[in-house]
């Protein structure tokens, strides 16, 4: 449910399409997505300590993808949103590389 409310927000953002959901669900989607692809990096975590490190995060991707975007003067709310799911697309992916790295065979030792 939350994927789909999230995909749907990034989807209105970047088509530009107007809807009185725009706001809510692009929204949710620049706190949503980096959160959600930083959880497999922080797996030692508690669940409450997990929520609280995730929640910051997604602020700081977000903060760090809009104070770049000014510097260089290419802001606008579709790049935005593209950047900050692209960032979130390299972090998550590079946390299953990593789990696919460290992973030994099944037959073998470490």
């Amino acid at each position: 449910m939350g994927a789909t409310a999230g995909c749907a927000g990034a989807l209105l953002a970047l088509l530009d399409l107007s809807s009185p959901l725009r706001g809510p669900l692009v929204l949710f989607f620049l706190l949503a997505a980096p959160g959600f692809a930083l959880a497999p990096w922080l797996r030692g975590l508690d669940v409450r300590g997990r929520a609280v490190a995730c929640a910051s995060g997604a602020v700081v991707v977000n903060l760090f993808v809009a104070q770049a975007m000014l510097a260089l003067h290419v802001w606008s709310v579709r790049g935005g949103v593209a950047a900050v799911g692209g960032v979130g697309a390299l972090v998550f992916l590079s946390a299953l590389a990593r789990r696919r790295r460290h992973r030994t065979p099944s037959g073998g030792t470490p």
